[in-house]
């Protein structure tokens, strides 16, 4: 029952995160520094320390107490994670969509599952997966099978874009759509954001103490009933700081570049509008590590945890194309094809909430 639970969770999760920006399209008039930034405010500063208000009262005082440099080494990698989050969109600009998206996701998906089990394994701490431990269970080694197949579900959605993008170019001026496209540079940003994307999960590792101590004191006040469902909050405040910062200073220079500081005072455009949608889009981009956080109380921040969170961000990104259209003028064979990959990232799902239900 907690995997069931687990499960239901991270979907929900991953469907905020794979929604998160339709609201976005709704902003009339603005650049997309300005409202990338206000809906960032609600995401990166102002929804975690009120959703860890909400849950965790004490929250301020378990930051004050923690470790500086646990801190400091949480806020770290939410820095680094920000940094993925820029480069992604260039690596979507040189590669086009499907091709950066999927190999950003993928990569993504690899190493914020499997490398905290490879840290655990030189570094073992009590409750923690290491990567021995999977290889040598029953229910390790359905969750590893369950990533494999996730990464092949990306590969298929990725060479389902690929097709589509083909197809599309034709009947458009070919010369206009591909002067963008550098594969060399495009595939060295894919790899950073990638792998710095990852560092979201690392952050969570990182400031683990703080979610521990949040889970002991419920626990002491409540024996008997399980885990902390939201034990995490306190951990996303620190992370999301260091998002916080590196969205900021990139969008503030883009501003000044593009001068657009204006936008957020401009009357010829619906403020009141521009600023709600913005709002939705931050607070609803925030629930998905919500949702990841409860989860995660149910499954343990193992492979599983984070593999089935990207791999519901990429169901319910997909499925939205769908519903949108997004396909409509493609081939039979690329329309195969994309229901093929999400078919498949559904059953790496399966496999993976059965190999938790083993380990239960």
């Amino acid at each position: 029952m907690q995997a069931i639970l687990g499960v239901i969770f991270h979907f929900i999760g991953g469907f905020a995160s794979g929604s998160f920006y339709i609201p976005y399209k709704k902003v009339k008039g603005w650049a997309w520094e300005s409202f990338w930034i206000v809906g960032g405010l609600f995401s990166w500063l102002i929804v975690p320390p009120l959703a860890a208000w909400l849950t965790i009262p004490n929250f301020v005082e378990i930051i004050k107490q923690t470790n500086g440099g646990i801190l400091g080494l949480t806020y770290f990698f939410g820095l680094l994670w920000g940094i993925g989050g820029l480069t992604y969109g260039l690596g979507v600009r040189y590669l086009g969509v499907a091709l950066g998206s999927s190999i950003i996701l993928g990569l993504c998906s690899i190493f914020g599952s499997l490398i905290p089990s490879l840290y655990y394994e030189l570094y073992p701490a009590d409750g923690k997966d290491s990567i021995s431990l999977l290889m040598s269970t029953n229910w390790g080694q359905m969750v590893l099978l369950g990533i494999a197949v996730c990464v092949l579900g990306i590969v298929i959605c990725g060479r389902a874009g690929v097709l589509k993008e083909k197809e599309l170019s034709k009947t458009q001026d070919v010369a206009a759509t591909n002067t963008e496209y550098k594969f060399g540079l495009g595939i060295i940003l894919a790899i950073i954001s990638g792998i710095l994307s990852a560092c979201f999960n690392f952050g969570i590792e990182a400031g683990h103490s703080m979610s521990d101590t949040a889970n002991k004191i419920w626990m002491a006040a409540n024996p008997g009933q399980g885990n902390f469902l939201y034990q995490n909050n306190v951990t996303y405040i620190v992370i999301l700081w260091g998002g916080l910062t590196t969205n900021l200073v990139y969008c503030m220079i883009l501003n000044a570049r593009n001068k657009t500081f204006g936008n957020y005072t401009d009357t010829k455009t619906p403020l009141l509008a521009n600023y709600l949608f913005s709002a939705l889009a931050g607070t609803t981009w925030f629930l998905q590590f919500f949702f990841y956080g409860m989860g995660e109380s149910r499954l343990g921040n193992g492979p599983s945890s984070w593999i089935l969170h990207m791999a519901f961000i990429i169901l319910i990104a997909n499925l939205w194309g769908l519903v949108l259209k997004e396909w409509k003028g493609v081939s039979r064979k690329a329309y195969i094809t994309v229901v093929a990959g999400i078919a498949t990232i559904i059953l790496s799902v399966l496999i993976v909430g059965y190999g938790n239900s083993l380990k239960g």
